[in-house]
């Protein structure tokens, strides 16, 4: 076991999301949200550099020192796998570890709403998952992705940076390619799986023109594509994809998109009512023939009017979402006034809302850390 494992038996005993091992500071786990101090001394950069460069291949600790910053998945077997990040600062090096569960909980697992399983169902078409850094679409992909797994017998093409959840083949074949190690970038291997026969398509990220263009080609070919953007609503998701291309490309992408689009989903993350973890509320945007005449036109200001008014489709804006965790006592009014985007609609919460210490978790971390890492 390296000394690294030690810090992540910790996040992973406490049920925890993230590992901070930064120099300059003391470790930190992100429970529920929140981040809590490690009880162990300051690291050093010498000795944040020593503990990474443990669990790093060669060519690895050779693209970190070439780039100043590297992803990539680990795994101990007997905990579990993390998505990594290590990265120069200011003062030195540091690194943040992601826990990716052993096994992928289903879509009603996770509590998401029924009609992800119809969009699931789609034989064509682009499903674009969205929301910050932290926001579980990864999650959600993987529910999407294993639901698909079990209801259909065809190809996925998995394209991640690094790869998070294992899938194993159910009643579909798997293929499993990670950016960096089996292709140098996400587009490369877009457009190679053009040719492999795939029935469905995960994108980790639509990260650049060409990458965006090839998932619209793709879904335009009879492909289901599922992706993900770091966008917070569906508007700002169709105008950042439109604005991707030249101007002069407006009208061209905007017909593409229309017809091409299934579905927007926005994705948040929020601490439950009672602190012990935390629950995903969803903005669903479906495409129909409004939503698609509004793209064309580029009128996007005015599809929040038709998610509100899509309710029998499954479609409910990030608001309604907020609301019926509120009315299941799931989340707190003050949780749901922080996030909502209409605050005026949880006015009544605001008064609630104070400045205080932040919230101690009721899992006390362990102070024994030093103890087992034997430094």
């Amino acid at each position: 076991m390296s000394r690294v494992d030690v810090f992540l038996e910790l996040v992973v005993n406490q049920k925890g999301s993230d590992l901070h091992l930064v120099s300059g500071n003391t470790p930190r786990v992100r429970l529920h949200g929140e981040t809590h101090a490690v009880k162990y001394r300051t690291l050093s950069s010498d000795e944040t550099r020593d503990l990474l460069y443990e669990i790093m291949t060669e060519s690895q600790q050779r693209a970190f020192e070439k780039a100043n910053n590297l992803d990539f998945a680990y795994e101990n077997p007997e905990l579990a796998r993390f998505r990594v990040n290590v990265f120069e600062h200011m003062g030195g090096i540091g690194a943040v570890f992601r826990v990716i569960p052993s096994e992928v909980q289903t879509l009603a697992q996770l509590g998401l709403p029924p009609v992800l399983k119809n969009l699931c169902r789609q034989r064509k078409g682009l499903i674009l998952v969205t929301g910050p850094t932290g926001s579980g679409k990864s999650t959600t992909l993987a529910a999407m992705i294993d639901f698909i797994n079990t209801e259909r017998k065809g190809h996925i093409i998995t394209i991640e940076d690094p790869i998070e959840f294992i899938h194993k083949n159910k009643g579909c074949l798997i293929s499993q390619r990670e950016v960096g190690t089996h292709t140098p970038e996400f587009s490369a291997a877009l457009r190679s799986s053009l040719r492999e026969d795939p029935d469905v398509i995960l994108v980790g990220e639509l990260r650049d023109l060409e990458t965006i263009h090839l998932a619209l080609t793709a879904a335009e070919m009879g492909i289901l594509v599922v992706a993900t953007l770091h966008t917070s609503s569906a508007t700002s998701t169709v105008d950042r994809i439109v604005n991707v291309f030249p101007s002069s490309d407006e009208a061209y992408v905007r017909t593409m998109l229309s017809t091409s689009l299934v579905s927007v989903i926005s994705q948040l993350l929020l601490p439950t009512a009672d602190r012990k973890g935390r629950v995903a509320a969803l903005e669903i945007m479906i495409n129909n023939s409004a939503v698609a005449n509004l793209i064309r036109e580029g009128k996007t200001d005015q599809l929040d009017n038709i998610i509100q008014s899509g309710g029998m489709q499954g479609m409910q804006r990030m608001d309604t979402a907020l609301q019926r965790l509120l009315d299941a006592k799931v989340i707190t009014g003050e949780d749901a006034y922080i996030k909502a985007r209409n605050k005026s609609e949880f006015e009544q919460y605001r008064e609630n809302i104070e400045t205080e210490e932040p919230h101690q978790s009721s899992q006390q971390l362990e102070d024994d850390t030093a103890e087992k890492s034997g430094t």
